[in-house]
């Protein structure tokens, strides 16, 4: 943990890491996705779903393949895919807490849109604990892993990469914030927990480029909070 004194920028992926990786939040927006295409070609829901996994594994989001192969409106995706139930969400108090202990600025980085993380946020009591957004429009609809989004969020927030901590559920979305000097965490699901990650992202080992692996997001950045010195500010903490 003494590898965090310089950071200065947290930074978190959304999806299967601000919430449980075990939740059926993403689920849903799987299977909207499939739905969306099922209606817009047509397709029974097996063809679909094959259709999205195509595009999603090509061009790192479902919606920037059909954005490049069939010109849709980015906007009637989004709106139709995140319309979800978020009621099975619960405040994550220990995680609220952890966050607003934290020194420096606190940012989210999604391929998802913005309201989609606010929603999210509002749902977990973390909404008022981030400075802004960095979502898939902020992006051009360029998803993470690409090199260039990653440029778009560091000029537009004046983000310092080598000062900077990525927390991320997927291992190639931390190749280039590697590079660039980012300290980067990959968040993993507990142990028994559903995985739902696609069988590609998934690595046994850890790779090179995560510095630090962690199934306990809240729970990590209390050691991270301790490491600084920074202490009864959590919950629980007095």
């Amino acid at each position: 943990m003494d590898a965090l004194q310089h950071i200065d920028t947290w930074v978190f992926d959304l999806d299967n890491t601000l919430y449980p990786a075990g939740s059926d939040l993403w689920p849903k927006i799987d299977a909207r996705i499939t739905l969306f295409l099922g209606h817009l070609f047509g397709l029974d829901g097996m063809s679909a779903r094959a259709l999205q996994k195509y595009y999603y594994q090509r061009y790192g989001t479902t919606l920037r393949g059909l954005m490049q192969e069939h010109d849709i409106r980015a906007e009637d995706f989004l709106a139709f895919t995140h319309d979800i139930d978020r009621s099975s969400l619960e405040p994550n108090l220990l995680l609220a807490a952890a966050l607003a202990a934290l020194p420096g600025r606190k940012l989210i980085l999604t391929n998802g849109s913005r309201d989609h993380a606010l929603r999210t946020a509002e749902a977990l009591g973390l909404h008022t604990m981030f400075e802004d957004i960095f979502d898939i429009v902020a992006a051009d609809f360029v998803p993470k892993p690409e090199a260039v989004t990653y440029q778009r969020f560091f000029d537009r927030h004046e983000v310092d990469p080598e000062r900077a901590i990525m927390f991320e559920d997927i291992s190639r979305n931390l190749v280039v914030p590697h590079q660039r000097g980012m300290t980067t965490a990959l968040v993993v699901p507990k142990p028994g927990q559903k995985d739902h990650r696609e069988p590609f992202e998934i690595t046994e080992d850890t790779p090179p480029h995560v510095d630090f692996v962690t199934s306990d997001l809240e729970g990590f950045l209390e050691e991270a909070l301790a490491a600084l010195g920074i202490v009864g500010k959590t919950v629980g903490g007095g």
